[in-house]
């Protein structure tokens, strides 16, 4: 097969993959870009382990071509806050205990920014919908739903002390 590069923008900074034509952007993004970020999981857009941000759209990247992401703004878990400045769901999901061993991560959180940017307070109803897309083995879910409402919590105090 032939290969071709892809350039895209990857957690803030300008990146490339050299890849052949059936790649899907998961394996670029671990192969190619060192990203572990993104897992490996089902490979069939059913457990959410490698969901990240594509153009500001949650995406299982198991399900894209990599070659569908040149030019795109990519984040994954590794470009979402710091250390210093976690975003507010990481913190959000600490505080709740709302992961284990983390393999399901990637999809939860994606998935609840995703959510809060079509509506800012979701009922439960609407978060479990959000988050059906995702398999967790370790938590049953109700942590995660608590740091989902938590989420939205602190991202409306944020958005009230802006004004």
């Amino acid at each position: 097969m032939s290969s071709e590069e892809v350039t895209f923008i990857l957690n803030g900074k300008p990146a490339r993959a050299e890849i052949d034509g059936a790649e899907t952007l998961v394996d670029s993004l671990r192969g190619s870009c060192g990203v572990a970020g993104v897992r490996v999981g089902c490979r069939n857009g059913d457990c959410g382990s490698c969901t990240a941000m594509v153009d500001d759209e949650c995406v299982k990247t198991c399900l894209m071509l990599a070659g569908r992401a040149g030019g795109a703004e990519i984040v994954t878990l590794e470009g979402l806050g710091t250390l210093d400045r976690p975003h507010p769901v990481q913190v959000a999901f600490m505080e709740q205990y709302a992961f284990q061993c983390g393999f399901c991560l990637p999809g939860m959180v994606f998935s609840t920014i995703s959510l809060l940017a079509r509506i800012p307070h979701p009922d439960e109803t609407e978060i479990r919908d959000a988050l059906s897309g995702n398999l967790c083995r370790c938590t049953g879910y109700a942590n995660i739903v608590k740091a989902v409402q938590r989420t939205a919590e602190m991202v409306a105090a944020v958005d009230q002390q802006n004004f």
